[in-house]
């Protein structure tokens, strides 16, 4: 099949959370079961290209007020999957991708119309797909005008659409007058379409008008269809329930994987642990931790900072923490809020709290190795990445049992010396911290931890099986398409 991605982010050009790592991966996964797959990707101030080719000079974007004029570049194939970029350097050459930390940029809707309706055009041109596979409210858009602006188009007529939801908790709501600014018919802005509590929803109108829809975990399939994470678009995928689904997000060992890793200290396996104590004593230097007791558990943190992530139950038991024998090492950025608790943790706890305020993918593989346990109690976690890179690591998940956190960590068991990490339901504070201090007694039986390691390490959460599970979707939903077409 010939497959489109369109999304916002992808490895190795953009990121700013677990959406890249996917876009990164799995189209190589899919185009290595023999399928042609293309990935078009918004030209940001941080993308960077080596020899560039101008694929379409000039793609035309009708707004109320006035046309934009962008272009379409074309970028090396990677891993066999070409890749395409739109430009236009008046919406993407900014600091960031959506926003700074005190909100999203206010032109959002704008932005990523443009991207949508220049993706649609750059496919009449370089190639119509079977199917067009978008990710989250920032290519929302793109089912939307097919089955709207574009219904009548011969040449896209055909294209299924899949929409993969990374997180409900971003939808894209604009004002009502956001449709003619986009040139949007107002027929639209109904409840059973585009129309949210007086606001447009970009990604109510994706799920909607696709003719399949998933999301990145099973568990989390299941939860954004309850009251609790749906976010007020629980009842619009009830509705559709029969074509929506979870399939799990798997990772790329070909980069994280401690027996190769070119960013860590030293390289270990299963077999043979003993270069994660060398990691570990690196990854204390690289923050500033000197003469450090390396009998100490590090338990590592690489997150974007938002809610979603539960930083306010480390807030809620951080005295309590900070008198247990461990070192937390944290990286990450977002709101201001939680960018200020860390650097005050730090400052209040500098033994126990050690922490870098960035982004930084050299010392999030140093984390992943150096550390021994990793925290993630996220309020609710799509699928999350950074537990499945920390069981190759050996490295042991301390996780709240939501979404794909609680599909991929089985609790560990003393007796049986069965499990991967450690889960806790409760969203609390306390919950939180009793399932530390688990951890921190499991770990000082050396050898049921090195047990415990090992059966994380041995866990296999490559992209094969997951892209497999995509493909019968794409099959689905082109016979879907053609059926309706006819």
């Amino acid at each position: 099949m010939k497959i489109v991605f369109a999304a916002s982010e992808c490895v190795p050009f953009s990121k700013t959370g677990g959406l890249a790592d996917v876009v990164g991966a799995l189209p190589p996964a899919l185009a290595s079961l023999g399928h042609d797959v293309t990935v078009y990707l918004p030209k940001y101030k941080q993308t960077k290209l080596s020899d560039p080719k101008t694929a379409i000079r000039s793609v035309t974007v009708p707004f109320d007020d006035q046309y934009r004029f962008c272009s379409v570049l074309e970028g090396s194939v990677h891993s066999g999957v070409k890749f395409y970029f739109i430009d236009y350097p008046p919406y993407f050459d900014r600091d960031a991708l959506y926003g700074t930390p005190l909100g999203d940029y206010r032109d959002n809707a704008e932005r990523f119309a443009l991207f949508s309706r220049a993706v649609l055009e750059g496919c009449k041109i370089l190639g119509v797909p079977d199917v067009i596979h978008c990710h989250d409210w920032q290519s929302a858009l793109i089912p939307i005008l097919l089955r709207s602006v574009y219904a009548d188009d011969p040449a896209l007529r055909e294209a299924a659409t899949v929409f993969t939801i990374h997180n409900m908790g971003y939808q894209g709501l604009f004002p009502p007058d956001t449709l003619p600014l986009l040139m949007l018919p107002w027929d639209l802005f109904t409840i059973d379409k585009l129309e949210f509590y007086g606001k447009i929803n970009f990604l109510k109108g994706a799920l909607v008008f696709s003719d399949f829809v998933t999301t990145v975990s099973r568990k989390y399939s299941q939860e954004i269809q309850t009251t609790e994470f749906g976010f007020g678009l629980e009842g619009v995928l009830r509705a559709r329930a029969a074509t929506v689904t979870g399939i799990l997000n798997g990772v790329d060992y070909t980069e994280w994987s401690p027996e190769t890793d070119p960013f860590i200290a030293a390289h270990y396996s299963p077999d043979d642990l003993s270069g994660k104590a060398r990691c570990k004593q690196d990854l204390l230097g690289e923050f500033g931790i000197t003469n450090p007791d390396l009998r100490l558990p590090v338990i590592g943190i690489v997150s974007r900072f938002a809610a979603q992530k539960g930083f306010d139950l480390i807030s809620l038991a951080a005295d309590r923490l900070a008198r247990e024998d461990m070192i937390v090492t944290t990286l990450g950025t977002g709101d201001k809020d939680y960018e200020d608790l860390f650097r005050r943790l730090n400052k209040q706890f500098p033994q126990r709290f050690a922490v870098k305020v960035a982004y930084d993918n050299k010392v999030a593989h140093k984390i992943e190795a150096g550390a021994d346990m990793f925290l993630m109690p996220s309020r609710y976690e799509p699928c999350g990445l950074n537990q499945i890179y920390s069981l190759k690591y050996g490295t042991v998940p301390i996780v709240r049992a939501t979404g794909g956190l609680d599909d991929t960590i089985e609790s560990w068991d003393s007796q049986t010396r069965r499990g991967t990490g450690f889960k806790f339901t409760e969203y609390s504070g306390e919950a939180l911290l009793a399932t530390v201090r688990a951890a921190l007694q499991a770990y000082r039986d050396a050898d049921g931890w090195r047990s415990l390691m090992r059966n994380g390490m041995s866990k296999d959460f490559s992209w094969t099986a997951s892209a497999k599970e995509y493909v019968r979707v794409y099959e689905r939903v082109r016979q879907l398409r053609a059926l309706s077409a006819a």
